[in-house]
């Protein structure tokens, strides 16, 4: 890899840092919202363009689609800046010397030289085996049943679920002694999101997503659960004979957990707790097994997030869109599915919960998890965030192939669509972004897993760029279709309307470019200040 796109990198960095400390300087994040929005998508694209830098060095194809998607995040971080560099801190022209870079990698000529190569991925043997193993499923199992689960709204088959559950798959980031495959070190958390990748590319919501409850949950007890839960419960749940649903948002709060009004009280005819409260966009709340549940334990509201406490709620599995639970004391427990634009199978349910009765032990980290359950909780979403990355790059390689091959097949005015110059700059700079992400990822995986606090902002980051990525490259796919791609009879108008979810579940977007990514740049306090769990 030439020297040129580590300069014009350094330069875009350089832009960056200096109006993250321009705005730390001139008051807080909240008072600079737009500046700060821009900032968070700015550094997010720089990160990426970084990890590309490196791929580059792998062959001449690869140095090629790293110059591209160079040239591409500076033309971004450029046109965020120009005409709000007062904002920034910047002077007009702050990106004028990456400019001949950007000149000759953006243009028509270069891109369209780059259509139809995608690079390799260059993961090694044993993760190769896993692309294979969860591709061959998605392309097997999952991908026959997408269209009929996302037009009908149907039920996950529970055929689906045993089959991923004798792949390893709900036990991916499960350590060995507790009945998972995760033995630890930089890779740990690759097969997870290469697993993820292949399964959302088979189907966001019929694949793709079934990993992330069970990752979530386990990454929530791996840090703040008393070894008795995690005997009894990590084994269940990488074995798949437990599947979990997340109980968190509520109809008026969501990124604000710390807000909830759902309480739980101590059991006053026994030895638990009672809860009371509404939970909404809980998915798969309907088939789960166990619902993780945040709830006030502190009745001091302004104690804020320090007086939640997490819950391991058993329920009895429902199929359709609704259910009612009725306990022997009184307690209930009911739920109905929200009609959604996509991201259909799993089901996203509003549940209420009335005098609902849980035993003492299902307080997660017992006595001392109370309190904590916000922290447990913020351990365990960044490696959603990074699992919710790799099902939007799932998305986005099903898409720009539905693209590829519809257009090399589509023949408009005497010539195939595929040989137009427009079509190849279009499928180039969609391959170009999604490789580009992809390499994001993995650098993002290897950081994660080392458990020493590395890649918890590269996490929100390459959330927040692929997450906005798969909105673009499925318009872009449905548009190279023209009007059979508004047809629900091919998949791309299926990807489109998933892709719309990516950005604001997992932490919208704006909340990752505000609170998280932005305010780590400016040295603002985070939005909770970190903690040591108690155990």
């Amino acid at each position: 890899m030439g020297s040129r796109a580590q300069d014009v990198v350094a330069q875009a960095r350089a832009v960056v840092t200096e109006a993250a400390a321009y705005l730390g300087s001139n008051g807080d994040v909240d008072a600079n919202q737009q500046a700060a929005y821009d900032l968070g998508h700015a550094a997010a694209v720089v990160e990426a363009a970084a990890a590309v830098v490196e791929y580059g060095e792998h062959g001449d194809v690869e140095r090629r689609i790293a110059d591209a998607f160079v040239a591409e995040a500076v033309h971004d971080v450029a046109t965020r800046l120009l005409g709000r560099e007062a904002a920034w801190g910047a002077e007009p022209g702050a990106l004028d010397a990456a400019m001949p870079f950007v000149r000759e990698h953006r243009s028509a000529d270069f891109l369209a030289s780059l259509s139809g190569l995608e690079g390799d991925r260059h993961l090694d043997d044993d993760f190769e085996l896993v692309r294979d193993t969860f591709h061959r499923f998605a392309q097997d199992k999952v991908r026959p049943l997408a269209e009929h689960i996302h037009r009908d709204n149907a039920d996950i088959p529970e055929e689906v679920i045993a089959g991923l559950a004798e792949l390893g798959t709900f036990g991916l980031s499960i350590p060995e002694q507790y009945g998972g495959y995760s033995t630890g070190g930089d890779g740990e958390l690759l097969a997870m999101v290469v697993a993820t990748e292949e399964l959302s590319w088979g189907s966001l919501g019929v694949g793709g997503s079934l990993i992330t409850r069970p990752e979530i949950l386990a990454r929530a007890m791996a840090q703040g659960a008393t070894e008795a839960q995690k005997q009894e419960w990590l084994p269940r749940l990488a074995s798949g004979e437990v599947m979990a649903a997340v109980a968190v948002t509520e109809p008026d709060f969501g990124s604000d957990s710390g807000a909830i009004t759902t309480t739980a009280v101590p059991d006053p005819g026994g030895d638990g707790w009672v809860i009371n409260g509404v939970k909404t966009w809980c998915t798969f709340a309907g088939r789960a097994d166990v619902l993780m549940l945040m709830a006030r334990t502190d009745p001091d509201r302004s104690r804020a997030h320090r007086g939640v406490s997490m819950f391991l709620v058993p329920k009895p599995r429902a199929g359709g869109h609704s259910f009612a639970f009725d306990q022997p004391d009184g307690g209930r427990m009911e739920g109905r599915a929200i009609d959604t634009l996509g991201y259909r199978g799993m089901h996203s349910y509003e549940v209420s919960l009335d005098g609902w009765r849980v035993p003492a032990d299902c307080l997660v980290g017992g006595a001392a998890g109370v309190g904590q359950g916000f922290y447990m909780q913020m351990a365990s979403f960044d490696n959603g965030r990074l699992q919710t990355a790799a099902r939007a790059i799932g998305v986005m390689q099903a898409a720009y192939e539905a693209a590829r091959d519809y257009s090399s097949d589509r023949s408009v005015f005497g010539r195939a669509l595929s040989d137009y110059e427009l079509t190849k700059v279009k499928l180039a700079r969609m391959a170009v972004v999604i490789q580009a992400t992809r390499q994001f990822m993995y650098t993002v995986a290897r950081l994660l897993a080392r458990d020493t606090g590395e890649g918890v902002l590269e996490a929100a980051m390459v959330k927040a760029y692929a997450c906005r990525s798969a909105e673009w490259v499925t318009r872009e796919a449905m548009q190279l279709h023209g009007g059979m791609g508004y047809a629900e009879e091919y998949a791309v108008s299926r990807y489109f309307a998933d892709a719309r979810v990516l950005s604001i579940f997992e932490g919208a977007e704006e909340l990752l470019a505000l609170k998280v990514i932005a305010r780590r740049l400016t040295g603002e306090r985070p939005v909770v200040p970190p903690q040591r769990i108690r155990t």
